[in-house]
């Protein structure tokens, strides 16, 4: 019932997992206080709503307001869609194939589009790591079989 009802403060099991476990750890702290245990339900699901308030106070907005809506870069008239979603199929799955903490550098240097020094605070290493590591990557993706075949 508690899973439940954190599931839709949610939407995603993950969370509503972390958050119901979170909402139980806050009762068992508190359990001194609480002065009525037939109203443990009540307590929990309270404490299951302040903390998912909580965090969605403190989540970080990517998204701001601007007077003008960004308009997309216009695609080159000779080159096909279709061409284009296989190299980015090929290209995904090249970046699968590279080992986690190099594929989770190249996804946040170019995907996310973070700067050298911002992707080594977010993965907690050194600038130095990251470009080296990058690097690695990139020699890997350059000499990837499956992307020279669509490339060519």
């Amino acid at each position: 019932m508690l899973l439940r009802t954190a599931r839709s403060l949610t939407g995603n099991p993950s969370d509503a997992e972390d958050l119901l476990q979170t909402a139980l750890t806050k009762t068992y702290v508190a359990w001194e206080r609480i002065e009525d245990h037939r109203a443990l339900d009540g307590y929990v699901r309270r404490a299951l709503l302040n903390t998912r308030t909580s965090q969605w106070r403190k989540r970080k907005v990517d998204e701001f307001a601007c007077d003008e809506l960004p308009e997309p870069e216009p695609v080159s008239g000779g080159d096909d869609p279709a061409e284009q979603q296989a190299l980015r199929d090929a290209m995904w799955r090249a970046i699968m194939r590279l080992p986690a903490r190099q594929r989770a550098m190249v996804v946040l240097r170019y995907y996310e589009d973070l700067s050298e020094v911002q992707t080594a605070e977010v993965l907690g290493v050194s600038v130095g790591t990251v470009k080296s590591a990058v690097s690695r990557a990139l020699g890997k993706l350059r000499e990837d079989a499956e992307l020279g075949l669509v490339r060519s």
